[in-house]
């Protein structure tokens, strides 16, 4: 199996619209959506404190604290159907990954905010596979030039988008709101952390 590689510059964005199978993706969606310790978390934006418009759960072999948005995350193991799929990501793309975050989107209401994922822990030029279960989302990459075209990923149920390069020092990306959207939707991103935790 082999990614398609997107147009973009300044970074590399593999992309398979069908890295899991229409039935391995529904059935890892029931299972997380019942199974996984969902948080909701409170996070400060620009000196205020507001819920995340999200639930999350963090997970890792090792004992990875994970810093984002002034929060500090102690890994949960990982759930045994996560370290799984990320055996089979590894041995797919030949990246390494020892961490992975897990947001649930339980609508369309549900987002994330324009961001890098440039935490010193990730090193200079991390790898990091999105993988996304349930409701079709749009992904939307900005450069930080404002003269490079902003760029839009429809991502459907059991695709995977790998980000690597030198994404996230160059470009923001973001999941924005769609009220039509009533369904939830489970994002897996697969991360390398250098930690000396």
């Amino acid at each position: 199996m082999s990614l398609e590689a997107l147009p973009i510059i300044d970074a590399s964005l593999g992309y398979d619209p069908h890295f899991l199978t229409v039935a391995q993706a529904d059935t890892l969606l029931e299972q997380w959506l019942e199974e996984l310790e969902w948080r909701h978390d409170e996070i400060r934006v620009y000196g205020k404190a507001h819920l995340m418009p999200r639930l999350h759960c963090y997970q890792s072999e090792q004992n990875l604290s994970y810093q984002y948005s002034n929060l500090t995350l102690q890994p949960q193991p990982y759930h045994p159907r996560v370290l799984q799929l990320k055996r089979y990501l590894e041995a797919v793309t030949g990246c390494r990954f020892n961490a992975v975050l897990i947001n649930l989107y339980r609508d369309g209401l549900d987002k994330m905010g324009w961001h890098s994922d440039d935490e010193a822990e990730l090193g200079s030029q991390p790898n990091i596979a999105s993988i996304s279960l349930g409701a079709q989302r749009c992904f939307k990459l900005r450069h930080k030039q404002k003269s490079v075209a902003d760029i839009a990923i429809e991502l459907p149920h059991g695709s995977l988008l790998l980000m690597g390069g030198d994404m996230q020092a160059h470009w923001q990306h973001s999941l924005p709101a769609r009220k039509k959207i009533l369904q939830p939707r489970i994002n897996l991103t697969f991360r390398y952390l250098y930690t000396n935790n």
